[in-house]
């Protein structure tokens, strides 16, 4: 049984039981969350498609963390002007445990 659901503006494949990177969430570690926007739904050999979204349906998880990314490093030149500049950037994460697909 999988689901997709829309988290934080991304599209996420889910499944029970199994945890998630997902952009920034509000809450503390050990918080439940619910994601109502559920677009499809699979269980065994039944396909349900929303439009644009299931209603009734919903995933609840647990956040079990937030941490930061790997560091991705911007480089900025412009040839024989002596324009340099090197920005570095982490991305900030939150670490969901899905524990039920309704």
């Amino acid at each position: 049984m999988y689901a997709i659901v829309e988290i934080a503006g991304t599209q996420v494949k889910v499944e029970k039981d199994k945890y998630y990177y997902t952009p920034l969430l509000e809450g503390n570690d050990g918080d439940k969350v619910e994601f109502d926007n559920v677009l499809l739904m699979e269980s065994g050999d039944k396909i349900t498609v929303g439009s644009p979204s299931i209603k009734g349906s919903k995933v609840t998880g647990k956040i079990l963390e937030h941490l930061k990314g790997d560091k991705v490093i911007v480089f900025k030149k412009k040839r024989r002007k002596g324009y340099r500049k090197k920005n570095g950037h982490r991305q900030q994460f939150t670490k969901v445990l899905i524990e039920e697909i309704n």
